[in-house]
């Protein structure tokens, strides 16, 4: 079932876990799925048979799974505000007048953020329904990063790409076709959900089946996405940790062992909130883990 991986070559495994997962939003389960560790780069993987074709990014499938629809107004009411997290963690003011790609973008709400600040942008986005409203925005639209990079080699100052890399079939191949599109001096800035996420030792036999899922092939902590990103021809230049949830949300899922939301709670007031969540970004524990990268020197 698990073979070379795709990271770093190596061939033994460990499972991590073996049981059941989401198949698109919650209540919708597959089961008996197995999640396994890599010997040598420590990321995990789903069994390919549970994975969901990458294929189906290019089409509405996958967002058809996650019941999510199809059109680029409907995206901007589920995503303008999860940019919240990535603006407050990128360096703004250096990407006033440069260049800016971001790596899977979807409908493009991140770059509608900066949009004002960059001189240039690319978006690249698989699924082809956003292309037509990504280009009437002003973005140069490409389906992937390499066919991006083949026209735009050493021209960016700044990509992004945010929660797609678990997706991917090979993630060194999905960073190594970023980096030739970046100057010298340029950065890459990744986001991916953390496996190293709280619940995860808090609900042993709870939170797993929410956080695998059939959407994401692969699992990081700092130190798994830091060697695949070595390995692609990177140095690491940052690594962040960002919580996106409340305590009242943790509260909840120890009180009834499942998602209830991310609202208050009462008793729990924002300052609680704010200790909670810089405690979870200081112990690398939060539910979002963030890392800069940058090209390697060639030699």
């Amino acid at each position: 079932m698990f073979e070379t991986c795709e990271i770093c070559g190596a061939h033994e495994w460990k499972q991590a876990y073996n049981g059941t997962i989401r198949d698109g939003t919650f209540g919708s389960i597959r089961e008996n799925a197995i999640v396994a560790k890599c010997s040598g780069c420590g990321a995990e993987r789903l069994g390919e048979e549970w994975c969901l074709p990458e294929s189906h990014y290019e089409t509405g499938e996958y967002r058809t799974k996650l019941r999510q629809e199809l059109n680029a107004s409907s995206y901007f009411q589920g995503h303008d505000n999860l940019q919240i997290f990535a603006l407050q963690t990128l360096p703004l003011p250096a990407m006033r007048g440069k260049n800016v790609a971001d790596v899977g973008c979807a409908g493009g709400s991140f770059l509608d953020h900066v949009r004002g600040l960059a001189n240039r942008i690319i978006a690249i986005e698989p699924f082809s329904e956003y292309h037509e409203s990504l280009t009437s925005r002003g973005y140069e639209v490409y389906p992937f990063a390499d066919k991006a990079a083949s026209q735009n080699i050493g021209t960016i100052d700044f990509a992004t790409s945010f929660q797609v890399i678990e997706h991917t079939d090979n993630p060194r191949q999905f960073l190594a076709d970023i980096r030739p599109m970046l100057k010298p001096d340029g950065l890459l800035y990744l986001s991916t959900p953390n496996r190293n996420d709280v619940l995860m030792s808090l609900l042993p036999d709870d939170y797993p089946s929410f956080f695998y899922r059939v959407v994401h092939r692969w699992y990081f902590n700092a130190d798994s996405l830091a060697q695949c990103a070595r390995l692609a021809g990177y140095e690491v230049v940052d690594t962040h940790f960002v919580h996106r949830y409340s305590m009242g949300n943790a509260m909840r899922w120890l009180r009834d062992c499942r998602p209830t939301g991310n609202s208050a709670m009462n008793g729990l007031d924002h300052g609680t909130d704010m200790y909670w969540k810089g405690y979870l970004e200081k112990s690398g524990t939060s539910d979002c883990l963030f890392m800069a990268l940058r090209p390697k020197p060639c030699l």
